[in-house]
C-alpha cells in the first residue's frame, strides 16, 4: 500500500449521495485516470476485504469486481476521500488493460501527465525481461546481465555530463533520455522499480524538512 491520507470510512457521507458514492481510479505509478465508476457500502468494504475494486453496477444492480469475467483486476493500493466526505479516488495496479475496449484507460486519447510516461516505459521495459534477444535491443540488454548494463549506465551519464559542459541543450536532452532508459532497464534486471528510487527521495526530503 502506497502513502496515502487518512482514511475513515465511517465519515463518508453516504446519505448526501443517496448511497452510491462517486469513485474515481487512477494507475497509482502514472496518475493516470483510469475509470470512473460507484460504490455502495458493501462494494466499499468488498474492495477493502479483498484489495480488488469492487463498484456498485446502477445496470446490473448488483457488486460488480473489476476484471471478475476477464481477469483485468484493479489491485487497491490506496485509498482517500475528498474534503466533503462524498467522493472516493482510488490509487490502483491494473492487472491488463481497464476498459472493456481493450484500452489501458476509459478516458482513452487523454493525455498522460508526463512524467508519467515513465511508468508506462517502465512496464514496456519490464515486459521484454524473458524476450528472445533477437526481439529487440532491450531484450539483448537483459541477455547480457547486469555488467553490460550497468556499463551502459556509466557510459551515458558521462555523455550527459559531457553534454551539459558543452552547453549543447538537444544533445544534453537526447543523451539524458538515453541515461534514464538505460537506467530503468538496470532498475528492472536488479527487481527494483523507479518508484523504490521516489521513496527514497521522498524519504530524504521528508528527512531534510
Amino acid at each position: 500500500m502506497t502513502e496515502q491520507h487518512p482514511f475513515d470510512s465511517q465519515q463518508l457521507d453516504w446519505n448526501k449521495v443517496a448511497g452510491l458514492m462517486p469513485v474515481i481510479v487512477q494507475h497509482v505509478h502514472s496518475g493516470e485516470v483510469l475509470m470512473q465508476g460507484f460504490m455502495n457500502p458493501e462494494a466499499l468494504q468488498t474492495t477493502l476485504d479483498t484489495g480488488h475494486v469492487t463498484f456498485y453496477s446502477r445496470t446490473k444492480e448488483r457488486l460488480w469486481t473489476k476484471g471478475e469475467s476477464s481477469g483485468h483486476y484493479l489491485q487497491l493500493r490506496a485509498i482517500s476521500t475528498d474534503c466533503d466526505q462524498d467522493c472516493l479516488l482510488i490509487a490502483a495496479d491494473p492487472i491488463g488493460p481497464t476498459c472493456h475496449r481493450g484500452c489501458p484507460s476509459c478516458f482513452d486519447g487523454h493525455p498522460l501527465p508526463p512524467l508519467g510516461f515513465l511508468a508506462e516505459l517502465e512496464q514496456i521495459l519490464a515486459a521484454r525481461k524473458e524476450a528472445s534477444p533477437e526481439s529487440s535491443y532491450t531484450a539483448r540488454l537483459y541477455a547480457k546481465g547486469t555488467k553490460r548494463i550497468a556499463q551502459k549506465v556509466g557510459e551515458e551519464g558521462v555523455e550527459v555530463a559531457l553534454a551539459a559542459m558543452a552547453k549543447d541543450r538537444e544533445e544534453l536532452i537526447n543523451e539524458s533520455a538515453d541515461l534514464l532508459y538505460h537506467l530503468t532497464v538496470l532498475l528492472q534486471n536488479e527487481g527494483l522499480q523507479l518508484a523504490d528510487v521516489v521513496q527514497r527521495l521522498r524519504e530524504r526530503h521528508t528527512t531534510a524538512a
